[in-house]
């Protein structure tokens, strides 16, 4: 009898070969989003775009995406896991070469929105595969595999991209994807027999649904991508788009809830767990892309790096995670995964108290242990919820939740930058209005200053003037550093109080966690 269970506990290699291929390919188009973000100024110059139009690189893509990635799950019951993979995969491919090839800024953004909805297919069929293919026993394998790559590609986005971008050219951000994507189409196509495809299903398509969907999300991540660069509904098509979103909302909620096969089914969100477990994974995807942006923004701005240099200073969460995930694997073997979920807030949290008091002087080391703590609490965090979430799921409400469950990440990333960059924005003109009736001729010391700065400047030119510009600069800069700590601020108290959400979560059977531990 025990040789019999150890049997159909145990991981084939084709089957493991198979699964590991498809996480290379959900690295590859989470790694896509972020990738571009320190080279957009290589890709501006060279497609000669303006500023407003080279942002519509990462736009494009994240709004495709979060149209994509919902409705992978009623895709992969037609289609089946082997098919909808290969033709994701295969179309990312396809989708990143025309990218590389791109001559004007139309060209790059229409590529860059077919690579973001073939790719997000990707995604959560990787989720759905790993807790409905393994046995429950190897969730604690699994698990740590899937939420490394899910935390690590748009982590590492960055580091990879500037690297790429310094050694070759921005062309190859995209070139660079063909030959895996190839390798990874024919060796979906050979291994992967995980289901079969119930093609019955596409006659009860629900193109109204489709519709009512693309509408919904995609003018939302329109509306948070970017209103809070002009001033939310005073700019007329942020308006018109969140009019839209609001009459698309209500529609498609009441379509999923009165057709009989819904393109995606939300009753899935009254289990307690799940729900939790998609709350909580929107609260951590605000972290996770939020701090993305925030440090190389600050490297940048304040610290003037370059991209390679600002890669090499993020390299440090990466590592965090990597060491981490089989440590957190084995952890969930032998604790309550709730308590594992609430330690890793509260370490990301603590990560970012500590950028509370950053200064304009922080560098490479002053960001060492905030980047540990984020990485290590990010891990802790992500795992366990992913488990949480869908390892408590029947087997065949997997597919679907995996849809719904990876679109809660993407929109908190998309919620957390637009309330990020208000925070930042509003803080930092506030700081700025305060320093300067402060900075007057009544303050000795900035009088002293401006005294030292005129001396230095002396046979330059008008001297005065200059050192009043170079005065200038370092109050509105000493500004944004102010704005900063007031962002980290505000995100260590929402993590704080995030890690009360586990209290509401129901303690997972020992079988889900990975068999009993004993």
């Amino acid at each position: 009898m025990m040789n019999a269970a150890d049997a159909s506990e145990r991981i084939p290699p084709r089957r493991l070969l198979a699964f590991l291929i498809m996480v290379f390919g959900m690295f590859m188009s989470i790694l896509d989003i972020q990738v571009v973000s320190a080279s957009l100024q290589q890709i501006q110059a060279g497609l000669s775009a303006s500023s407003s139009e080279v942002s519509w690189v990462q736009t494009a893509y994240l709004i495709a995406e979060v149209i994509g990635i919902p409705l992978s799950g009623f895709l992969s019951r037609a289609f089946g896991t082997r098919l909808l993979f290969a033709v994701s995969a295969a179309g990312f491919t396809i989708a990143s070469l025309f990218c590389g090839l791109a001559s004007t800024i139309e060209q790059m953004i229409l590529w860059r929105a077919v690579q973001g909805f073939l790719g997000a297919g990707m995604i959560p069929t990787v989720f759905a595969s790993a807790y409905t293919v393994f046995p429950r026993s190897k969730f604690h394998i699994v698990g740590p595999i899937i939420g490394l790559v899910a935390t690590l590609a748009p982590t590492i986005g960055p580091t990879v991209g500037g690297f790429i971008t310094d050694m070759m050219s921005w062309h190859w951000l995209f070139f660079i994807n063909i030959v895996p994507g190839i390798g990874i189409t024919i060796g979906v196509l050979a291994l992967v027999d995980f289901d079969k495809p119930n093609f019955a299903l596409l006659e009860q398509f629900d193109w109204w649904g489709l519709l009512f969907m693309a509408s919904f999300l995609g003018t939302l991540e329109y509306v948070l991508e970017e209103g809070q660069q002009v001033q939310w509904l005073q700019d007329t098509s942020v308006a018109v788009c969140a009019a839209i979103c609001a009459v698309s909302a209500i529609a498609f909620f009441w379509r999923v809830l009165s057709v009989k096969e819904p393109i995606v089914d939300i009753r899935t969100f009254a289990d307690r767990n799940f729900g939790l477990g998609c709350l909580i994974s929107f609260c951590v995807g605000i972290g996770l892309y939020g701090l993305t942006y925030m440090y190389p923004r600050y490297l940048a701005e304040v610290r003037g790096y370059s991209p390679l240099m600002i890669g090499e200073t993020m390299f440090v969460s990466g590592v965090a995670m990597f060491i981490t995930a089989p440590i957190v694997g084995r952890l969930m073997l032998k604790y309550d995964m709730r308590y594992l979920i609430a330690i890793g807030l509260a370490l990301f949290a603590l990560g970012t108290y500590q950028m509370t008091w950053i200064t304009k002087e922080y560098d490479f080391y002053e960001l060492l242990v905030p980047q540990i703590l984020r990485g290590v609490g990010m891990m802790l965090a992500m795992v366990p919820t992913n488990t949480i979430a869908l390892g408590t799921l029947a087997p065949e409400r997997v597919k679907n939740a995996s849809g719904l469950f990876n679109l809660t990440r993407n929109l908190g990333g998309a919620v957390g930058l637009a309330l990020i960059n208000q925070v930042l924005n509003e803080r930092t003109d506030l700081h700025l209005s305060r320093l300067h009736d402060r900075v007057n001729w009544g303050n000795a010391a900035a009088v002293e200053a401006l005294n030292t700065l005129t001396q230095r400047m002396q046979g330059m030119g008008d001297a005065a003037l200059m050192a009043m510009k170079q005065l200038s600069l370092i109050v509105r800069r000493q500004a944004a550093v102010m704005g900063y700590g007031d962002a980290f601020f505000m995100m260590t108290v929402f993590y704080f109080g995030l890690c009360l959400l586990v209290l509401f979560m129901k303690k997972p059977s020992a079988t889900v966690a990975g068999g009993d531990a004993h």
